[in-house]
């Protein structure tokens, strides 16, 4: 999205006004009361910085902050594991706690520990990515590298992981306590359907590998299990032959059920297309384009023209990956899909860009945003996993009613096939075999009371959760231990169960707020 003249200008005062709370802080907490002496003494090969904490108090939400104690820069999983021990040992009486931090990317704390021990998990070094080639290829990786790193690797050897997140700057451990899913995932499952081994550090200080055949409990709470049953310090990635090059279609609908039926079309047969994703415009001049991608189509004057005449449309987005020697096919086997579909015929604009640039794409609008100043504002996102039959009435209630005038940012919107998800992990799911990603992207104007300020798209996130619609959130967050009851159904007990038999003192991932430290477990 972009800001007016004064959005920015209100965005440099209120910027001021924080920096200044920053500095004021920063004085006040110089030297922090209590440090435990103990974890100066901690024999590790890392060290704790109990001075410069307030980057770990931040997040990509830009919405909480809370300080830590002490930020852990590791060395090795070893230094994880000593200090998670420590604090076991430490019992109930003690209220530290510990949270993995990798890039950022938290939408509402979830990576912080207030008062407690944050690890930065890009200081892992952890050994040299392994790239293993053969007839079934993988990677070893860290748990703190990002994505786009495991890409550019694994590239050297023509290979690549077959699912991934829209966004590569995120750190392995962070996407697999969560999920990753991206257009991909219809065929290939979501990142925590491609794993085969982890290693992971438990609450009580355990160095613990695990897979489907060994400690197979442990993996699987800990895939989709939002960080609380360890840390995961390693994970093996399954890879396959990497492409060349992507074709990169868009195509444009009115008719939100034409729209779906189409969608769900493309994932339900054997797809000539790797990737199928979907979004939706609301009162949009900027078609083609958002601050995700910077999607040039081959002809641009057609795309220029084409007016939305405020309207609400809805884009399908579609890549066929391929080798230049296979363009003559390729191309003959996207123009027979296309054929089937129900767009507007004037609407179909295409693009063939390198593999690493598709990927990547939402990189190149983050590199614009930042040199703007537009990059660090609030972003009040709210991602929904919404069941298939709920979809045309969930479309009609919020692109109706609720969302009319503006969106504040994309809203992504695609199916995919719950076949492809292990039912194993600790991701919660709808119950139904095709279910929605619905992810509302917004950006806020800090210190803005309009319809463009936090307290507004807040609002409007409220009005889209009371709506029903058998949704769950998708990176949830809740306050209550009854909202994340309500949130788990029943899973529930499951997940309290395997709580206790690896972090009991719930020291793990404090900033999802599912477990109070030292506090019973209840069922």
């Amino acid at each position: 999205m972009s800001f007016s003249p004064q959005q920015k200008m209100n965005f440099l005062r209120c910027s001021i006004v924080l920096f200044l709370i920053y500095i004021a802080l920063k004085i006040s907490l110089c030297v922090p009361p209590g440090i435990p002496s103990s974890l100066k003494a901690l024999p590790i090969a890392g060290h704790f910085d109990f001075e410069h904490v307030h980057h770990a108090a931040k997040d990509f939400g830009n919405t909480y902050s809370f300080l830590p104690l002490a930020v852990l820069h590791p060395k090795s999983a070893s230094d994880i594991a000593t200090t998670v021990k420590h604090i076991w040992h430490m019992g109930p009486g003690s209220r530290l706690t510990v949270a993995a931090r990798g890039h950022g990317h938290s939408l509402q704390g979830q990576a912080q520990a207030h008062r407690g021990v944050v690890i930065n998990m890009e200081s892992l070094p952890g050994s040299k990515m392994q790239v293993h080639t053969g007839n079934f290829p993988y990677v070893d990786v860290s748990g703190g590298d990002l994505w786009i790193n495991i890409l550019h690797e694994t590239l050297k050897h023509g290979l690549a992981p077959k699912s991934w997140t829209d966004y590569l700057h995120l750190t392995v451990g962070g996407t697999l306590s969560n999920a990753g899913i991206s257009g991909q995932a219809f065929r290939h499952g979501p990142q925590i359907s491609n794993v085969h081994q982890l290693e992971v550090v438990t609450g009580k200080g355990e160095v613990m590998r695990c897979s489907e055949k060994q400690n197979s409990d442990l993996f699987y709470s800990v895939l989709g299990g939002l960080g609380q049953f360890g840390i995961i310090t390693r994970a093996r990635i399954l890879l396959e032959p990497a492409p060349k090059m992507v074709k990169w279609i868009r195509v444009l609908y009115t008719d939100f059920a034409t729209f779906a039926r189409d969608q769900e079309r493309l994932i339900s047969v054997k797809s000539r297309f790797d990737y199928i994703e979907g979004f939706v415009m609301i009162n949009r001049t900027g078609l083609l384009n958002n601050w995700r991608s910077s999607f040039n189509p081959k002809d641009p004057v057609q795309a220029s023209q084409f007016k939305s005449d405020g309207r609400t449309l809805f884009c399908l987005e579609l890549a066929k990956y391929f080798n230049p020697e296979e363009i003559a096919v390729v191309n003959e086997e996207v123009t027979s899909s296309l054929s089937q579909l129900n767009h507007i015929p004037s609407t179909l604009f295409q693009s063939e860009v390198p593999y690493i640039e598709f990927l990547d794409r939402v990189h190149i609008s983050e590199i614009k945003l930042r040199s703007e100043g537009l990059w660090e504002v609030p972003h009040p996102w709210l991602n929904l996993l919404i069941p298939r039959s709920k979809i045309h009435s969930f479309a009609q209630q919020v692109f109706g009613n609720i969302l009319t005038n503006t969106s504040n940012g994309p809203i992504l919107i695609y199916p995919v096939n719950k076949s492809k998800w292990d039912n194993r992990t600790s991701a919660v799911l709808p119950e139904e075999d095709v279910f929605y990603l619905v992810a509302f992207l917004t950006s806020a104007v800090p210190c803005s009371r309009g319809s463009d300020g936090i307290e507004h798209i807040l609002s409007l996130n409220r009005r889209i959760l009371e709506g029903g619609f058998g949704v769950k959130q998708y990176l949830p967050h809740y306050s209550t231990k009854g909202e994340w009851r309500s949130h788990f159904g029943p899973q529930w007990e499951a997940f309290v169960q395997r709580k206790s038999t690896y972090d009991p003192l719930a020291i793990l991932a404090p900033g999802q707020r599912i477990f109070q430290k030292a506090t019973p477990f209840s069922l």
